[in-house]
């Protein structure tokens, strides 16, 4: 049923159900808003209603009411200009200054900071509410997150992320009156919980209260070390989000702008982490024929997200033996640099240092992890920083991104295929995986590489792909909440797949904690995964496979895939881990 109502005189019928402050913007009022997260389209209602900044004045009522969580009502008659609301939209932002440090020019969310911009745009000059302010301690113990409370102004943002969208329970707001925040269970250090790192808190949080732990400054030091070889990566998906930090369009593809500023940065190599995703490809077909043949346990996940790795190691460890051994692409490439690569050109590993540029916060994380590496020195990979990090780079360096022109990636680990683009998507993994096992169980060529059923938005994709007289059951899901989804139906024996793609962030890696800030807005996601597949469809070869580099690299190195000498180097083991 429709409700009919007026909004600053303005009459509108929207439907019963919803909010006020969703019904304003159908008609392009914008009420001020910080605790609200628009998660429609994720099935979640976000109605909080915690820092108060949405007061609207309703006809007939003595108190203002929030408009994120006030429904409409038949007849109703909603201000949001008046003097009162937006006096008292003032005053609580005054009061959150009040409590919050003063060091916005150097924080990490200056100048993108929702309570800086809010603060200006209500004209906030003076801050009348001057008092103590809370002091905790911050938290760097994850090696991808820091967690500064102090900074942290209630509104939960994270708890909804964390809880409601990514089930994963870490973080809860504790405390009463002024000694109120958002914190881990117990207190513990977020290393000790059961975080993922996948980094949304860090995407959705509106202050600098949740960030990455910045790496840039080893990334300088390393340049600046005549002793090293500093080799760099860069994932699929930073290429079509890169740009938005120069003020260009969502979904820019930015690739050859990309390369010449990591030149110029002073990079003494630039490889393409999709070299290394064909690689994975190689890989995971292989694994997923060898269980075919072998009876091995279905369905095969994929294992190329660090966050949804370490969900399903807290979460579900009696699944630990049905996801894919491969590591993720990064980790790849980070191998083959230190042997194939360093063996090739004569260059001592162990001099070498491998930066990785993702989209994501947890593959700082995943770096760390002991069993990733050649030996307890030397990693895979050396360091990692996020799309963003690397923005601050390019503008610290004072190069004009903008105008540079395009150039190539470097030889033996740079050449790709419009498979190993794809990856940077929901549903990328699994197409790439397709073209090639299709062909290896066939023996006859897939004209149609589009797996469209694959791709798109939604949460939670399912299709059945014939091949070979059989049919395949497979599913995507992207968001660790509709991976709990799919993986307790499998425990209860209410789904049965062969094939299941997970990524913990929404759309993917398009909108990894590491990328510019999506504040939620699907079209922007939709924009990146557009790119994602112009590119793949711009590749001459579209199949792993058939990448010839990859190829030389077995027939010189590796032998065959999923071989011996193909699990020391690129496969991994998983650990059981508390839940908490």
């Amino acid at each position: 049923m429709d409700i009919q109502m007026t909004i600053n005189d303005i009459p509108i019928t929207v439907p019963k159900g919803m909010s006020i402050l969703d019904a304003a913007r159908t008609i392009n009022i914008d009420i001020p808003t910080l605790c609200y997260l628009n998660l429609h389209e994720m099935n979640i209602n976000n109605h909080i209603a915690s820092c108060r900044v949405c007061l609207v004045d309703i006809e007939g009522r003595r108190n203002l009411a929030p408009s994120c969580s006030t429904p409409v009502q038949n007849g109703m008659v909603v201000k949001t200009d008046t003097p009162l609301a937006i006096q008292a939209r003032r005053t609580m932002v005054e009061l959150l200054l009040s409590d919050h440090p003063k060091s916005c020019l150097t924080c990490a969310k200056n100048l993108d900071c929702d309570l800086q911009s809010l603060a200006a745009d209500l004209g906030v000059r003076n801050i009348s509410y001057e008092g103590e302010e809370c002091e905790f301690e911050i938290d760097k113990s994850s090696l991808a997150i820091i967690r500064d409370p102090n900074k942290c102004i209630r509104c939960r943002r994270c708890e909804t992320m964390c809880n409601e969208v990514q089930t994963v329970g870490v973080y809860s707001a504790v405390g009463r009156g002024f000694e109120t925040v958002v914190k881990t269970a117990f207190d513990l250090p977020q290393h000790d919980t059961s975080c993922t790192f996948c980094g949304q808190c860090v995407a959705v949080c509106p202050t600098g209260a949740l960030m990455e732990l910045d790496q840039v400054d080893k990334v300088w030091k390393a340049l600046n070390d005549p002793t090293r070889f500093v080799v760099v990566q860069t994932a699929p998906a930073v290429r079509v989000a890169l740009g938005e930090g120069f003020g260009l369009e969502p979904g820019t593809i930015v690739t050859g702008k990309m390369v010449s500023a990591l030149r110029r940065l002073g990079f003494d190599r630039v490889f393409d982490t999709d070299f290394a995703a064909d690689v994975t490809i190689m890989e995971e077909a292989s694994e997923l024929v060898h269980r075919l043949k072998n009876g091995g346990r279905l369905p095969i996940l994929t294992s190329c997200c660090p966050a949804w790795v370490k969900f399903f190691e807290h979460q579900f460890p009696d699944l630990l033996d049905i996801p894919s051994t491969c590591k993720s692409p990064h980790e790849m490439l980070g191998v083959l640099t230190k042997s194939y690569y360093a063996e090739t050109y004569g260059i001592d590993p162990k001099k070498i240092t491998v930066v990785s540029i993702m989209p994501c916060i947890a593959k700082k994380y995943e770096a760390a992890r002991p069993e990733l590496g050649q030996s307890q020195v030397m990693p895979d990979v050396d360091i990692v920083i996020t799309t963003r990090e690397l923005s601050r780079m390019i503008r610290e360096a004072g190069i004009h991104f903008e105008h540079l022109k395009d150039e190539e990636f470097d030889d033996l680990l740079g050449e790709s295929t419009g498979a190993s683009v794809i990856f940077g998507t929901t549903g990328g993994v699994l197409e790439a995986a397709l073209r090639t096992a299709y062909e290896w169980i066939t023996g006859e060529t897939l004209e149609k590489v589009e797996f469209e059923a694959l791709r798109g938005m939604d949460g939670i994709k399912e299709a059945i792909i014939p091949i070979a007289g059989r049919d395949y059951r497979v599913a995507v899901t992207h968001g660790l909440g509709h991976a709990r989804y799919i993986l307790e139906k499998i425990q209860t024996g209410e789904a049965h797949y062969d094939v299941i793609e997970i990524m913990a962030c929404p759309g993917g890696c398009i909108g990894g904690g590491g990328q510019p800030y999506h504040h939620g807005n699907v079209e922007l996601l939709k924009a990146r995964a557009n790119a994602i597949y112009e590119e793949d469809r711009s590749k001459p070869l579209r199949k792993s496979h058939e990448n010839p580099a990859v190829l030389a690299l077995y027939k010189d190195y590796i032998g065959e895939p999923y071989g011996e000498r193909a699990h020391q180097l690129l496969h991994t083991s998983f650990t059981k881990r508390r839940k908490i």
